[in-house]
């Protein structure tokens, strides 16, 4: 039985967590409300991150993430496909790249300015 301490992020509670994996078994304490575990138990089987970047417009640079978590896994070769942008511009909430890398997330501007 492995034993793993996480701290949620699904809320500002910030609960300590304890997770325990024996074999496809994984058990939750620590959590005060249901996201806890559902945290704890995708941290342990594929975690997940939204993704913030930047991309390169000709009036410089304007900031984006994805439209949902990606893989971990996947975090550097998302990066990789932002940084092969350049745009002539882009406004607040334009889809700059759909369905990166089969993600189902889509890269959207995050700013005006």
């Amino acid at each position: 039985m492995e034993k793993y301490n996480l701290t949620c992020i699904m809320c500002p509670l910030g609960c300590s967590l304890v997770a325990t994996k024996d074999g496809d078994e994984i058990k939750v304490t620590g959590n005060n409300c249901q996201r806890g575990e559902i945290f704890a138990k995708e941290e342990l089987t594929c975690p997940m991150r939204i993704v913030t970047s930047s991309v390169k417009t000709e009036k410089g640079v304007k900031s984006c993430k994805t439209s949902k978590p990606v893989p971990k896994a996947k975090i550097f070769d998302v990066m990789k496909e932002i940084e092969k942008l350049r745009l002539k511009d882009a406004k607040y909430g334009e889809v700059v790249i759909k369905n990166v890398l089969d993600t189902g997330a889509d890269i959207v501007i995050t700013a005006n300015e």
